[in-house]
């Protein structure tokens, strides 16, 4: 099915594997991610992920087979949304937000398709969400947390200059800012002073705006410790 022609949200089509079957879902935002999207997969399947939460993929528009329909029925990936517009990551992440919204969703987890997170951490987050959080921030600087491999320059520009500026905006300190391992509750992302669904998020810029809005308008939040792991190869 094709959506357009929706205020704030890029045209997408939607293939839909399986009905709802969760108060929460995942999005997994990709573009080429090749076999480490099916990695992530194998590895959110083996602890059964989808008894959690919805897999919901946001594809950029993959021309590597990765988002080929049954690999990823295979995988328990619920549905696809296939981006058909402009923008990059933002645009990806206003289309799984709107489409989990009208699904009924009562929270929705964000982590990269690039298998570079603790995926198996996402029962964790659903536990957050269901304390009343409305968002919580993935960390691996935090207590419990771990950073595999970071690179040194991105090390130093999260923990001198990103983080110190997202948290001076927020009103709260948080340690792993460009982290886009997170949740964001039903309450958040339909609160009217948030309105995430603008064309003015096209790239990265949704993504810092998530980061500080909910503290920012005295909504819950927290972070908790997940995992990031760098290839050494990279």
């Amino acid at each position: 099915m094709i959506y357009e022609n929706i205020d704030g949200v890029p045209k997408f089509e939607c293939k839909e594997y399986d009905v709802k079957k969760n108060k929460y879902c995942v999005c997994i935002p990709i573009f080429n991610e090749g076999e480490r999207i099916k990695k992530e997969l194998e590895r959110a399947q083996k602890v059964n992920i989808s008894k959690y939460a919805d897999i919901i993929i946001c594809d950029f528009g993959s021309t590597d087979n990765s988002t080929e329909d049954s690999l990823l029925k295979k995988l328990d990936v619920n549905s696809l949304l296939i981006k058909k517009d402009a923008g990059q990551q933002s645009a990806q992440l206003r289309i799984g937000l709107w489409w989990a919204l009208q699904r009924g969703y009562d929270g929705i987890i964000t982590i990269d398709g690039n298998n570079k997170d603790s995926i198996e951490d996402i029962p964790k987050f659903i536990e957050k969400l269901e304390e009343g959080y409305d968002f919580v921030q993935g960390s691996r600087f935090i207590k419990g947390g771990k950073s595999i491999n970071t690179p040194l320059f991105r090390l130093l520009s999260i923990k001198l200059i990103h983080a110190p500026i997202i948290s001076i905006t927020a009103g709260k300190r948080f340690t792993d800012t460009t982290n886009a391992f997170r949740a964001y509750s039903k309450k958040y992302l339909t609160d009217t002073r948030l309105q995430p669904f603008r064309d003015i998020f096209m790239t990265y810029e949704l993504l810092a705006y998530l980061s500080v809005r909910a503290s920012q308008i005295g909504l819950k939040v927290c972070e908790i410790p997940v995992t990031r792991e760098y290839p050494l190869s990279r």
